[in-house]
């Protein structure tokens, strides 16, 4: 098989696979998404594809990979196309074209400067993961050439505002309690740095919405590639996979137009805590949980990992006992049945691995808040301690750990090793965890 999907070969696509109703060559861009990996292109995007099809509108997406070309080599040859591969019962298929511009922004910074600065821009997403909300101060923005997501806002939104043109809206995607919150913080400090005048436009004018955001996506590997190749009679070098749960609440803090989100399943919200909060702490404290102990006991994915009665029973525990008391009166036990029948799903290979990396920041949003709010309040912790155990021997057992604080895992690991080691690291745990009685003693650590 060697021919490519693309805008050329889109009618030649075999029956059964959805195809966009629409001439994606002839839709019009409104949407910059910072950090255009699977997940975006799996949800985000299938969202806003959706809203395209139910209420029109030029909401065409300029994806941008912030550091390396990977995605754009992929989606670039192809036309912005790719394939959608939803892991049901039986696998569906459908071909999207809501991506009209792919562009790497270490090679191509005065494209995406553009694209910022176009007055069709009205909305700007990202994925970017937890860690590119903490900005590095020993690498400082230089205008110009940016180094993080929250530089790329300040430099489109400051060409925005000496051109006068109208602001847009900032919508983080990613799995960070107050996520809109803290990226205007971050964004209005840099700007600070540059131009107080520019600061405080951004402050009164630029909308920064809180939103959860909720989907599985294992990464693409040779299995669905070769599946989605047989589906649709051709190669796909950017198809994604994804599970067929998808949910998206985005707080209603919109400073201009926006797609028809709210047609197709997204909540606009007037406060998005309660889906923050379930989300944060029990799927994905679950998530990390399984990752954790599952790889502990020689698992390597979460269908696999959840089967094993004993890991389920403790999950069981954790979310019963330790996270539904912290989250009341939130129905977390509603909320669990849906996650744990996900979990089970037989087609998504969801990797333990790669749920596994970025434990400092992940745990940080998901464990330590809980923790820290059972032991303050005499609420159960035991099950809480063990996860940290469980990452701390995760992080041990491993030489390279891709995680933010990848240099404070290496120094641990040659040192003395121990949980009060690390517990005094500021990198690796909060103030709490050293100077909190209550949660010193959940940790069984002596008080000092």
């Amino acid at each position: 098989m060697s021919m490519r999907l693309s805008l050329a070969t889109l009618d030649r696509i075999r029956p059964g696979v959805t195809r966009p109703p629409f001439d994606p060559a002839r839709l019009g861009t409104g949407i910059v998404h910072l950090g255009i990996g699977a997940f975006h292109r799996a949800h985000q995007g299938v969202f806003t594809e959706d809203a395209v099809i139910a209420d029109g509108g030029a909401w065409g997406i300029t994806g941008v990979s912030l550091r390396r070309p990977d995605v754009p080599a992929t989606l670039v040859p192809q036309d912005g196309l790719y394939t959608v591969e939803t892991l049901d019962t039986v696998p569906r298929y459908r071909v999207m074209g809501i991506v009209r511009q792919a562009l790497t922004a270490t090679a191509q910074q005065a494209e995406v400067l553009a694209a910022l600065a176009a007055p069709t821009t009205h909305v700007v997403t990202l994925t970017v993961t937890e860690k590119g909300y903490v900005r590095d101060p020993a690498r400082p923005a230089v205008p110009g050439r940016p180094w993080t997501a929250m530089d790329w806002l300040v430099e489109g939104l400051a060409l925005r505002h000496a051109a006068g043109t109208a602001p847009f809206t900032v919508v983080s995607c990613d799995n960070l309690q107050n996520n809109g919150e803290k990226l205007r913080a971050g964004v209005i400090a840099i700007a600070q740095e540059r131009d107080a005048a520019l600061a405080r436009w951004i402050a009164t004018e630029i909308g920064f919405p809180n939103t959860m955001i909720d989907s599985i996506v294992p990464a693409t590997d040779a299995a669905s590639a070769a599946r989605v190749a047989a589906a649709i009679g051709m190669i796909d070098h950017a198809s994604v996979q994804r599970e067929p749960f998808g949910q998206w609440a985005i707080e209603d803090r919109f400073t201009g137009p926006r797609p028809a989100w709210d047609k197709v399943g997204v909540d606009i919200v007037a406060d998005v805590t309660p889906f923050e909060r379930l989300k944060l702490h029990v799927l994905n404290a679950t998530h990390s949980t399984l990752a954790y102990m599952g790889l502990a006991r020689g698992h390597l994915y979460v269908l696999h990992a959840i089967a094993d009665p004993g890991l389920l029973g403790f999950v069981e525990r954790l979310v019963h006992e330790e996270i539904a008391p912290a989250l009341a009166p939130l129905d977390v036990a509603a909320y669990w049945r849906t996650v744990h029948a996900r979990y089970e799903n037989p087609m998504v290979d969801h990797a333990l691995e790669q749920i596994a990396q970025d434990g400092s920041a992940k745990l940080a949003q998901r464990l330590f808040p809980l923790l820290t709010a059972n032991a303050r309040n005499g609420l159960p912790t035991a099950c809480m301690a063990k996860v940290v155990d469980a990452w701390l021997a995760f992080a041990r057992s491993r030489e390279h750990v891709i995680d933010p604080q990848a240099a404070a895992f290496a120094a641990w690991r040659t040192g003395e090793a121990t949980l009060a080691t690390a517990v005094a690291d500021p990198a690796l745990f909060p103030d709490a965890f050293r100077n909190d009685r209550a949660v010193r003693s959940a940790m069984g650590l002596a008080d000092t």
